[in-house]
Formats: structure tokens, sequence, C-alpha cells
């Protein structure tokens, strides 16, 4: 049953939105803006340095590109579940217990922002530009990484988004530290790690595992050695992070449903 009513959902939405066309594309461009500013940034603090972290400007913007294209798709997929505190108040989110599908599949298909598509094309052209402007390290293993890096980064993500939002379940106002989260490890995956400190760089890299979104997918296909000394498979661990991350935020979810009380209890 769920099979056929997800896509149907998602395919109603989609049609809703792209019916504005004028509207739709505007936004679009909007997101794409939004992006490349971040990536203005990073140009302009190369104005003053000639490396960053070790790394050139091409290499950071391989970086922000692989995390940007990563974080584009989880918006899309899993923004939707920054509406959780709202549901949980309102108490809407016990009309999505009574039907005989997945709450959290109701939730990241309550309202897909396809106008965010902008986000992950303006990452993709500057990817693009990174791969030819960088000697990359092209074999049969490298050239597959290029697609299957930003699509695991993009389910880390979305794991990461789910578990920093479960944390709503019990702090009903808890939105912005699960902000402080999803949109930190954003933030934190378009630069090199090695420009943090060691504390703020472990729980990025680790805790919440940002550096297998960009930073080791970005040294495995420039065929560098890590600087701060991590083994070289590390660039190729992105897929089985992701499964976990996947694992884990399932089992969190279930659990803070399982244990949720309801809006008058």
């Amino acid at each position: 049953m769920a099979e056929r009513v997800y896509p149907r959902l998602v395919a109603a939405r989609l049609r809703g939105q792209a019916s504005y066309r004028a509207s739709f594309a505007l936004l679009c461009v909007v997101s794409a803006l939004s992006q490349l500013v971040e990536l203005a940034v990073i140009l302009i603090v190369f104005t003053r340095v000639s490396a960053l972290g070790g790394f050139s400007v091409d290499e950071v913007i391989l970086m922000y590109a692989l995390a940007g294209v990563a974080f584009g798709i989880a918006d899309m997929v899993a923004g939707q579940l920054d509406e959780l505190p709202t549901y949980i108040r309102t108490g809407t989110f016990d009309v999505l217990l009574l039907r005989p599908l997945s709450t959290l599949a109701q939730v990241m298909t309550s309202d897909l922002h396809l106008r965010k598509v902008g986000r992950t094309v303006a990452s993709a052209a500057a990817l693009v530009y990174a791969l030819a402007h960088n000697d990359i390290a092209w074999s049969p293993l490298t050239a597959p990484l290029v697609v299957v890096a930003p699509l695991s980064g993009a389910v880390i993500f979305s794991a990461v988004w789910v578990i920093s939002c479960a944390v709503c379940f019990w702090l009903v106002d808890g939105q912005e530290l699960a902000n402080s989260v999803t949109y930190g490890s954003g933030a934190f995956t378009s630069y090199p790690a090695t420009v943090y400190g060691p504390w703020l760089r472990r729980f990025f890299a680790f805790v919440v595992p940002g550096a297998f979104v960009a930073y080791y997918p970005a040294l495995a296909l420039l065929g560098r050695p890590d600087p701060l000394g991590g083994h070289a498979l590390l660039g190729w661990a992105s897929p089985l992070v992701a499964a976990v991350t996947a694992v884990v935020a399932g089992l969190v979810w279930r659990f803070a449903v399982r244990h949720y009380r309801g809006t008058g209890s």
C-alpha cells in the first residue's frame, strides 16, 4: 500500500509547486543565489590567503561542491522535519499516528520544497568546475565516487536531520538545538576539517559524521593523504557510514515515537 501512496503524494506536491511556473522559477533562482553566496565567501577568504587548512582554492571548492549537492538533496527530502515542533504543539502529529503509514515518511513527504533544487543545481555546477580544475586521480574507483559521495552525503545529512529533530519529542521547543546540528554540520562540511579546532573537528567529523560527506571523499578524489593522519580507506567509507547512520536514525525515530504521549499528556 505504502509503495503506491508515497509516490502519488510526492507527485501531487511537485505538480502543485510546478503549476506556478514564474514563482517556481524565481524561487529556484533565489535558492541558487543563496548557495552561490556561500561560494563567494570562500573566494573572498582566498583573496587574503593562498591556502586554507593546507588546501588550495580549487580543492576547497571541490569540498564545498560535494557538500552542497549532498545538503541540497537532503534539504529537499528531509527539510520538512523542521516543522515537527509545530506538528507536536498543534496535535497534528497525533493525526499521523492514526494513519496506517510510517510517521517519518508522512512528515518527510508533507511539503516537499522543489524550489530548493536551485541550491543543488548551483552546487552541481561548482562541482563540474572543481572536477575540471583539480588534478583528480581518475580510476575505475574514483569515477563512481563523484556520484556515490554526494548521494551518501545526502543520506548522512537526512539521517542527522531525523536524529536531531527527534529531540523535539522531548524538547518541544528544541528546534534551535536541532538546527545547530543540521545546518551547522552543513556549514562544517563546506570547509576542510583541518581548519577547525580538535573538539569541534571530532564532534562534527565523527559524532555527526560530516567529514564523510565531502572531506574524506575529496581526499580520495585528489589522491591526497589526510593531513590529520586518517587512513586512506576513510575516503571510500561514505556509503557504509551513510548506511549505519540511516539505521541509527530509524531506531532513534522509532524509539521517540513509541515514547510519545500526545499533546495533552
